[in-house]
């Protein structure tokens, strides 16, 4: 049985192999992968775990705290369930279990009745002509556990936008998909929560234009 454990851009998996691939063109790609693990082959689906968990683990901290490891576990038993049944390429994969860990994590919300904020739609306005810079570098330089404290701090539709369409990696269809929003509303959501974000965290005596 061949083990798997990580992609490149270009599709194939890059570590990922169920055994070390003797030539380039025996390297499975991701969708060779997907394939594999809803056929039931448990390397590839442990592959895909690696892959997805940590983002979702991200994700999570924000809508229920500490409990993210707990609502994590009830998705992929769930998503292990469902796999058989999944259409759709890596991308499909990695929206549809958002989406199933969403609503566990909203199911949790609800059965500790500490439901959501709730905040008024974001206008569908066409997409703005570009994330800020400074943004995505504050974003990207700073610790992961100081990030995710601001990014919870904001509205909840801009902190949703921020980590579904950069700690999570999905496009703006996608990310709408899992939401129930159009991919006009997310863009706009996580370009304001970018901003925001970015302003928390420029060091001191620096403006985020700089």
């Amino acid at each position: 049985m061949q083990s798997a454990a990580g992609y490149g851009d270009s599709g194939e998996m890059s570590g990922l192999a169920w055994s070390p691939p003797r030539t380039r063109a025996e390297i499975p790609t991701a969708d060779a992968v997907l394939a594999a693990a809803r056929r039931g082959d448990e390397d590839a689906f442990r592959a895909l775990y690696r892959d997805v968990q940590p983002k979702l683990l991200r994700y999570l901290q924000v809508l229920v705290g500490a409990d993210a490891e707990d609502v994590a576990s009830d998705a992929w038993l769930q998503i292990a369930r469902d796999l058989g049944s999944f259409r759709g390429d890596l991308d499909g994969f990695r929206g549809w279990a958002t989406t199933i860990a969403r609503n566990r994590a909203l199911d949790h919300l609800r059965k500790q009745q500490r439901r959501p904020v709730v905040h008024a739609t974001v206008e569908d306005v066409a997409e703005p002509a570009g994330l800020e810079d400074t943004a995505q570098a504050a974003l990207d330089s700073a610790a992961t556990d100081a990030a995710l404290a601001v990014i919870a701090r904001l509205p909840r539709d801009q902190a949703e936008a921020v980590l579904l369409r950069v700690v999570v990696g999905l496009d703006a269809k996608s990310a709408a998909k899992v939401l129930g929003k159009r991919p006009g509303a997310v863009r706009t959501a996580a370009h304001r929560g970018l901003r925001a974000l970015a302003e928390h965290l420029t060091p001191p005596g620096k403006t985020s234009s700089e």
